[in-house]
């Protein structure tokens, strides 16, 4: 019971995430916002590796693929998504974010010789893109417009992610995963927190409105490092596939929100376009289950694949 309630409790958090981006992006902009976030997080997870005494791995393709982790699967992606909320709805946001698990399949197919796409997982990628198609037609709307350029960054956001988990699961399968957690949002700190200096497009703090300022410092600690901590949690009690059901919980909790506190529209594009992505990472990752073995004396016809 415990576990359920820090399941349905990672997917309020992180599906709230884009709600606390699209109130904060306006005064803060991109790459500000980004910054704050990730450099609050990546301050406590500092503290969190050096207080558990957590090195680094030695090897170079090791670090090498933490280097990129932490570009691609934080600096690169938190911008994207900050960026193209500016001009697109929260809740379409964390609908096209739930694209990762068919960017996943897509990159793993090339670089993973277990993980081959079959005409069921090619099925469910057309199918889920078929949304994603849906959605886009969405720029047309006079009421809703959400223009194609701010979708297509969370797209390729989305992208980031799902390569990211490839490399992940390719090279750093020795390594301890809060540790990748810490030292990802360590070195996508560094980058973003560079770039936006050196951009010196930064807003005067003394300006900034309270929301503006919650929901950046909640992004940082509570969207972050507390959703991270509860991830890691659920997959070494529950493992990762039972975990990783929380994809399906972060649309509903995105669109609800969006609607509930800044008015978006919820109309019937959003939906299909919904079902049909979710519907695509279901059937991309069904697998039946394998018959039971049974002994020489029992009577096979009782026995079949559920």
């Amino acid at each position: 019971m415990k576990n359920w309630g820090m399941f349905w409790l990672l997917g309020l958090i992180w599906g709230s995430s884009f709600l606390l981006i699209k109130i904060a992006v306006d005064e803060l902009g991109p790459l500000p916002l980004v910054a704050v976030r990730i450099g609050l997080a990546a301050l406590v997870m500092g503290v969190f590796l050096w207080v558990t005494h957590r090195a680094l791995p030695r090897g170079r393709t090791e670090r090498a693929a933490l280097l990129f982790v932490g570009v691609m699967n934080t600096a690169v992606p938190f911008t994207l998504i900050t960026w193209g909320e500016q001009d697109i709805d929260s809740g379409l946001a964390t609908v096209l974010n739930a694209t990762v698990p068919l960017f996943t399949l897509v990159f793993a197919h090339a670089a993973l010789a277990d993980e081959r796409i079959t005409p069921q997982k090619l099925a469910g990628l057309l199918v889920g893109f078929a949304g994603v198609a849906i959605l886009a037609g969405r720029d047309a709307e006079s009421a809703s417009p959400n223009p194609v350029s701010g979708q297509a960054a969370v797209l390729l956001a989305s992208g980031c992610y799902g390569l990211s988990v490839v490399v992940i699961r390719r090279y750093l399968r020795g390594v301890e995963p809060m540790t990748i957690a810490g030292a990802s949002l360590i070195v996508g700190a560094i980058a973003v927190v560079a770039v936006a200096l050196a951009s010196g497009d930064l807003p005067d703090p003394a300006v900034l409105s309270a929301d503006t300022v919650l929901a950046v410092v909640t992004l940082g600690l509570l969207n972050t490092v507390v959703a991270y901590f509860l991830f890691y949690h659920l997959i070494d009690t529950w493992g990762a596939t039972r975990t990783t059901l929380v994809t399906y919980v972060m649309p509903p909790v995105g669109v609800t929100l969006g609607a509930l506190f800044l008015d978006e529209a919820i109309d019937w594009k959003i939906v299909a376009g919904a079902g049909l992505i979710l519907g695509a990472i279901v059937l991309v990752n069904w697998r039946r289950r394998p018959a039971l073995a049974v002994p020489a004396a029992a009577d096979p016809s009782g026995c079949c694949a559920d």
